[in-house]
């Protein structure tokens, strides 16, 4: 029986990658590529960086007890690094490519990964809760804009200006690391990491709004199909 699925027409995207690490990123993925065992399959990966996402979110979680649990925080960032950034790389350096399925459970799990790690951040005792969710809200606006300008414009975009996963999960460790040596601000507090955490909500927000007007007004621009 044929499914809905199967009559989905699917278009071919693009991947735009012009971050600051990027070529550097590329030529390391595709050393990785050429070494890694046959017994590594993309699948393995995923699930390895989402296992990485796991770890980090614990690390975030227990700090509050020691602030040595932010060593695991950093731990986990390489875990989902290695697994988030070689399983696509991977499928396509064998050309085992499943677009459809990689491109659904690939983003699927980075959006709920993503919003794990602003909770985690959020329950440590430097940024408050609600800081961390307006930085979710904010980052999975995004994200839909990438999604939904990949699905019009047939590019998909994964980085904005110099900085994109790989970059992202830097800033992060920089951020644990700056954790790691200051003092824990009170619950009912403002700390100077919620200023950083909430102005980067609001940039993310306002490239959201900046990115979906222009987009709009460029595909407006585009005739009318006939019925």
């Amino acid at each position: 029986m044929q499914t809905d699925v199967q009559r989905l027409p699917v278009k071919p995207v693009v991947r735009v990658q012009q971050s600051l690490l990027a070529n550097v990123e590329r030529r390391l993925l595709n050393w990785l590529c050429a070494r890694l065992p046959q017994s590594i399959t993309p699948d393995k990966l995923t699930a390895f960086g989402f296992a990485g996402t796991v770890i980090l979110v614990a690390g975030y979680g227990l700090s509050g007890m020691n602030r040595n649990w932010l060593i695991l925080t950093v731990i986990g960032y390489g875990i989902n690094w290695f697994g988030d950034s070689l399983d696509g790389s991977l499928a396509r350096y064998r050309k085992i490519e499943r677009p459809e399925f990689g491109y659904f459970v690939d983003h699927s799990l980075d959006a709920f990964g993503n919003l794990l790690t602003l909770i985690g951040i959020g329950l440590t005792p430097w940024v408050r809760m609600d800081v961390a969710l307006f930085a979710a809200g904010a980052y999975l606006l995004l994200s839909i804009h990438t999604f939904l300008a990949a699905r019009v414009t047939g590019t998909f975009r994964l980085s904005y200006g110099l900085l994109g996963p790989t970059e992202l999960r830097f800033v992060l460790i920089g951020m644990a690391g700056a954790m790691y040596g200051s003092s824990s601000a009170k619950p009912s507090q403002w700390s100077g990491f919620d200023g950083f955490v909430g102005a980067a909500a609001f940039v993310m927000l306002a490239l959201f709004i900046k990115q979906t007007i222009a987009l709009a007004r460029e595909l407006a621009k585009l005739p009318t199909r006939s019925a």
